[in-house]
């Protein structure tokens, strides 16, 4: 391998290799250099299907072949003008699903870019955020657990680093990375335990290397001919329209059989009856039908992209519409993610502190008098140990604070900041020896601290509950006590009080050590601590929350907290929230343990709030809930979530705090990490399923309503009211605009007034189907009805009254779109509610008014002008089908 030298190195000699600086990393025209030279850090993608092919591919669809071969017959049978016209709308329409797959391809671009993996990269001496694909040869980059690797990288530094290189490997189990060279002989990648490789998932600790390969030169790279690109994936709801289709089409084929059939045993020429059986087939396809599923699932999406929401998994707009329950994360996405410290506990004395928590000022008081913490010694050991035992940074931009890290560990730093204490002074007095950093499982971070006069010892923060237990001494006041029942019972009491003030409390401990100590492993530098004290900090609930648990709940969505903290902090919150009411429980992690899925299944639906939870517990939690029959909708962040995010119906990552292994196990990542958006997320999953099924009630009542003109006439022998073309013209053009802009319609009231639907109920549950076949049953009758009158009156102009015919259920389907809109009648919603449809129908109207009145397309479409007066008949009863049933509607409400 290309790096096998690179693992050998000292950091020095990397340095120099790279003409690179650890401290100082790259310069920022350097790095541009590189990356202009060598290209972006990314792997080459398989050839794209060329627009040509692609253009072809919109003619492979099955109800397009069977379109064509009526086209084929149609030209067979000397109607030229009707077959070039079926080709050319077919063309167009093959226009249409062109530019529509480009642009999708230019969304899938653009989510792709938005969803890039981004690195800490050290340029011009200062750590900053670039997408991975702009790291160059020679960068310095930091990573932590939960990080995906952004390219082959020598590590020069690591603390508990372990990194999980299965993409490559195939094991597993987490390798122990070192930063020191590594001489002995290497026979493969799981050998390298001083590099860190792309693609590779940091599982523990954290580290910082100096990329050493990108692109295609990585290992990575070098099997990139064995990756796959992801396939598009078909969602339920396309592959039932997609049978649906077959079933129309084979109706269609059998219904046409069936008029030649009885048209000739009538004693009609075969001619004849074959042109009415093509006509009759044209009207059963609802050609745009798969066009207009696949833009109002686009359209949906780019509309949740606008309301923070990025669709990673298409099927997840049809299951966001089915979520009977949203388990989310507490902090950062059911609060604001901006930790504030505003008490302070030390053998039995309160301090508070004011002051928000991106504020760098506060006063502290005691007893409710105002104090000078550098006056209080115990207060002042906690803020400096808190500060110390930290990794955020405080960062001042346009005249606000930043914290770069940790919300937690940024709230403890503010806090030290409003007493004057800042890292930068603390680091001229004490040096960190030593690091162990926090993780899930211990609840807690540890570092080993020498100051100024050489003495050493152990700073130790952490979950309050887990720390007592690592305690043999307690600082009370400023008398070092042994750690008995009684005081370990006041500490419990005063932890429990801060979280009955929805405060989450933070430990401080401490130890002296011997100098020149070798501490190699946590469980010695954390045993037998001193418990100095404890810091109380709140996490303020996000004001949209409670309105948007409140909608869920009366959408029949069940709202429950999963959170580490404390179960009394827990249950202030979700009581503050909305979401503990009545006799809903809060169930522990402790008790989580204890209990099998089976168990939790007997109990999960009295539970609002899971509390003093890890991240394994979810998948349990998701088991049990999909065992009860819900659709479960999982939130999370952290590595160790992806499981249950992968396991859950809809799992949900946060944007912003969540790892890259989380992200990929998601079929829905929220930008702004805030609850509000799941809720319009799932109202905006729900619209666009209501969508597809108003149009679909709309195309498909349309074709029911031409398929009964055409068969009817035929049965009562008489001329075909409609030819192939106007047929195909009122398909395509007339109902595509209208159906599109029905994709486009503002949800319902009521759209989160409901229950959520069931995910096996089908396209024409709740009276669906029935609408479509009454809907064009009276659709077909006024049109042929219009068709009689007209030719009865005038036998000699079959043209003319296949004009009115033409007219009639144009008109008839346009008013009829409009009482698409609601699930009830015409008159339940603002009929000019929704801009795009209006417009889209006069489009509709003037195409017709074009189509009929235009010289050179009336040859082309059989039309002849319509003389006022049989206009009046056209508006007549094109308005029957829509309004008499609306009358009904109304006539059984007032009852």
């Amino acid at each position: 391998m290309q790096d096998l030298k690179f693992r050998e190195m000292k950091t020095e000699e990397i340095e120099q290799a790279l003409h690179t600086s650890k401290e100082f990393g790259l310069n920022e025209k350097e790095a541009q250099n590189r990356l202009r030279k060598n290209g972006y850090n990314e792997l080459q993608e398989g050839e794209k299907q060329s627009a040509l092919l692609l253009f072809f591919s919109q003619f492979k669809d099955f109800m397009v072949l069977v379109l064509l071969a009526a086209t084929l017959i149609s030209g067979l049978l000397g109607e030229y003008v009707d077959a070039i016209a079926i080709i050319a709308i077919v063309i167009v329409n093959g226009f249409l699903g062109f530019f529509q797959e480009r642009k999708a391809e230019k969304s899938l671009e653009a989510l792709k870019e938005m969803a890039a993996p981004q690195v800490q990269a050290l340029r011009d001496g200062s750590w900053r955020k670039i997408p991975s694909k702009e790291l160059v040869v020679g960068d310095v980059i930091r990573f932590a657990a939960g990080d995906r690797i952004g390219a082959d990288v020598r590590i020069v530094d690591a603390s508990s680093l372990e990194i999980e290189e299965s993409a490559l490997t195939g094991e597993s189990v987490p390798v122990i990375k070192y930063a020191a060279p590594n001489y002995h002989g290497a026979e493969s990648i799981g050998d390298e335990d001083n590099m860190a490789f792309m693609g590779t998932m940091v599982t523990r600790g954290n580290g910082e290397g100096i990329v050493v390969s990108t692109g295609m030169h990585t290992a990575m790279g070098k099997i990139a001919d064995l990756l796959q690109s992801a396939k598009p994936l078909i969602t339920p709801l396309q592959h039932r329209l997609e049978q649906l289709g077959k079933i129309l089409i084979t109706a269609a084929l059998l219904l046409t059989l069936l008029v030649v059939v009885i048209g000739v045993f009538q004693g009609n020429d075969l001619y004849t009856m074959v042109l009415a059986g093509v006509s009759l087939a044209v009207a059963a396809i609802p050609e745009g039908l798969p066009a207009i599923v696949t833009v109002a699932l686009s359209l949906g999406v780019q509309r949740m992209i606008k309301k923070n929401a990025i669709v990673r998994k298409l099927p997840a707009v049809e299951t966001l519409g089915c979520a009977s329950v949203i388990c989310s994360d507490k902090t950062g996405t059911m609060t604001q993610n901006k930790m504030t410290v505003t008490h302070v506990w030390n053998g039995g004395t309160l301090w508070n502190i004011t002051g928000s928590g991106m504020d760098r000022t506060g006063r502290f008081y005691k007893d409710e008098s105002e104090v000078d913490p550098n006056q209080q010694k115990p207060l002042k050991q906690i803020l400096t140990f808190g500060l110390l035992c930290n990794h955020a940074e405080i960062n001042e931009k346009e005249g606000q604070i930043v914290v770069d890290g940790d919300p937690t560990e940024g709230a403890l730093a503010i806090a030290a900041l409003k007493a004057g204490l800042t890292k930068e002074q603390l680091l001229e007095k004490f040096t960190i020896m030593k690091e162990f950093p926090f993780d899930s499982s211990r609840k807690m971070m540890s570092v080993i601290v020498k100051d100024e006069n050489g003495r050493q010892f152990v700073i130790t923060k952490g979950a309050p509950d887990v720390l007592i237990g690592k305690t043999e001494a307690v600082l009370w006041g400023e008398k070092n006590l042994y750690m008995n029942g009684e005081l370990r019972s006041k500490i419990q009491s005063s932890i429990e009080s801060l979280a009955e003030k929805a405060l989450r409390t933070i430990a401080i401990a401490y130890k002296p050590i011997p100098s020149n100590t070798i501490i190699l492993h946590e469980h010695e530098a954390e045993s037998n601590l001193t418990f100095i004290g404890l810091q109380g900090m709140i996490d303020p609930p996000r004001p949209e929350v409670k309105e948007a648990v409140k909608e869920c709940r009366e959408a029949g969505i069940k709202t429950i907290m999963i959170t580490g903290d404390h179960a009394i902090t827990a249950k202030a919150i979700a009581t503050q929230l909305g979401i503990l009411r009545g006799k809903e429980k809060v169930l522990e992690g402790k008790d989580l343990s204890d209990m099998d899925v089976k168990e939790l299944e007997d109990v999960v639906d009295h539970v609002a709030v899971f509390a003093r939870v890890s991240p394994e517990h979810k998948l349990k939690i998701v088991k049990a809930l999909q065992n009860k029959g819900h659709i479960v909708a999982m939130t999370g962040d952290g590595v160790n979530d992806a499981p249950a995010i992968k396991s859950a119906d809809i799992g949900i990552a946060m944007g912003i705090t969540g790892t890259d292994v989380a992200k990929e196990a998601s079929s829905l990542v929220l930008m702004d990490d805030n609850f509000a958006t799941i809720k319009s997320a799932i109202k905006e999953g729900r619209n666009i399923y209501e969508n597809i099924r108003k149009f679909i009630r709309y195309l498909l009542a349309s074709n029911v309503g031409e398929i009964l003109v055409m068969f009817f006439a035929m049965i009562l022998a008489l001329p075909l009211p409609l030819v192939p073309i106007q047929i195909l013209w009122v398909n395509l053009v007339t109902d595509g605009l209208p159906a599109m802009a029905l994709g486009l319609d503002q949800p319902e009231e009521n759209v989160m007034k409901r229950n959520p639907r069931h995910p096996k109920e089908g396209v024409f549950a709740r009276g669906l189907g029935w609408k479509i076949i009454t809907r064009g049953f009276l659709i077909g009758a006024a049109t042929l009805l219009a068709f009689i009158i007209v030719y009865k009156q005038h036998p000699d102009q079959l043209i003319y009254a296949q004009t009115v015919a033409f007219a009639t259920l144009v008109l008839a389907q346009l008013i009829h779109v409009f009482d698409c809109r609601s699930e009830r009648s015409i008159f339940s919603r603002n009929p000019f509610g929704n801009k795009y449809l209006v417009w889209s129908v006069l489009s509709s109207l003037i195409l017709m008014i074009i189509v009929i009145y235009y010289p050179p397309l009336q040859t082309v479409f059989h039309t002849v002008p319509i003389a006022l007066r049989d206009w009046l008949l056209v508006v007549g009863m094109a308005s029957i089908p829509t309004f008499l049933l609306a009358g009904t509607f109304l006539a059984r409400k007032s009852k």
